[in-house]
């Protein structure tokens, strides 16, 4: 086998931290150790560093134990791990595309609007999606009518900030959400009039929201979680289901992310105790159909998407949910949940989409 470089494209902040070894949680020994299975050497950047005008770039390259700054031709294959908003970024990253470099998962920040209305075209996976309005006073008002719990998220937010709880509890309508967006900080109020306090109807204004129907979610020692599905494209470019584990919000709050105070577990685990008259492995059957026909529908639309972290939620009949799509999965919750090897897993299976590429 011919050893190929291959780009990690890192934001600008973990890329900075790559000499003293702070990459927070991205494990570039994981990368490391993937790359060889498949004749690759990482070569780490960050977007600014690719000159397009000379091909060339500045990249991070590991040379026994240490790494060094080299200059080298732009890599032909690039795995994206970066988030970029800016409209410069992006044309930068076009311009690539444009030159034949393949960038995969290029653009890895999906509105959960845009992603709600291409799965509602699939006739299957409507089924498995909760009702959904684009928040404004009317469908606000009008989704209050029909259901009794409900959730509003930005269309754009991450990691569980900005995300609200309306709950009818009685004639009263209360929320509940967290000021400052962390996971620290939740408090509960009742409305006035069941209308939204002025600050966040202001917000609605400003951000996009969507508001939607609160599935009533399977609980594991009293808390609701839902389960993390990595989907990645591997060797034969075919969307695989890599690993799977739950995710149990914090007692305080609703939001089950691990940068919400979440807490990862085994799924089988969890399913066995939090649905004891069903089968798990019957469960995780469906949701792996679920998930990798989602991933199937969504990679027709979103060009070189290789990579998804699905959260499916789970109805107390044991009925999968769509809830989000995370075009970056952050793959640490399998280290938190013990499941270390599928976690390098995860890491594995770009570098062989990344072989598959070089070969195509």
């Amino acid at each position: 086998m011919w050893f190929s470089y291959v780009g990690i494209l890192l934001n600008a902040a973990m890329h900075r931290g790559i000499p003293q070894g702070r990459t927070g949680q991205e494990s570039l020994s994981n990368y490391e150790e993937a790359a060889r299975i498949y004749g690759l050497i990482p070569c780490y950047v960050q977007l600014q560093d690719l000159d397009l005008d000379s091909g060339q770039c500045s990249a991070y390259v590991l040379k026994g134990h240490a790494w060094t700054l080299e200059r080298m031709p732009i890599p032909r294959v690039i795995h994206n791990r970066a988030i970029y908003m800016d409209v410069g970024s992006r044309h930068k990253i076009e311009r690539l595309l444009s030159q034949g470099y393949l960038i995969f998962n290029a653009f890895n920040r999906y509105g959960k609007d845009e992603i709600h209305q291409l799965l509602k075209q699939d006739p299957l996976l409507a089924t498995h999606l909760p009702k959904t309005q684009i928040a404004a006073p009317l469908s606000i008002a009008d989704m209050m009518r029909h259901y009794n719990d409900l959730v509003m998220k930005p269309c754009t937010g991450s990691v569980g900030r900005g995300i609200w709880r309306l709950r009818r509890t009685g004639t009263a309508w209360k929320l509940t959400y967290s000021p400052s967006g962390r996971y620290y900080g939740w408090k509960t109020v009742t409305l006035r009039q069941n209308k939204l306090p002025q600050a966040l109807r202001n917000r609605v204004g400003r951000v996009p929201y969507l508001v939607q129907e609160r599935i009533a979610l399977a609980e594991y020692k009293d808390r609701p979680y839902d389960l993390r599905v990595t989907v990645q494209r591997g060797i034969s470019g075919q969307w695989e289901i890599t690993g799977i584990y739950a995710k149990a919000a914090p007692s305080r709050t609703f939001v089950s992310n691990m940068a919400q105070g979440g807490k990862a577990f085994p799924a089988e685990t969890v399913l066995s105790e939090s649905l004891p008259r069903l089968s798990p492995e019957a469960i995780l059957s469906e949701v792996r159909h679920l998930a990798l026909r989602i991933a199937e529908k969504l990679g027709q639309h979103l060009p070189m998407a290789a990579d998804f972290g699905l959260d499916i939620g789970l109805a107390k009949t044991g009925k999968p949910y769509f809830i989000e799509c995370n075009g970056r999965d952050q793959r640490y919750g399998f280290r938190k949940a013990g499941l270390n090897e599928i976690w390098k897993e995860t890491y594995r299976k770009p570098m062989a989409y990344a072989r598959f590429l070089l070969g195509s």
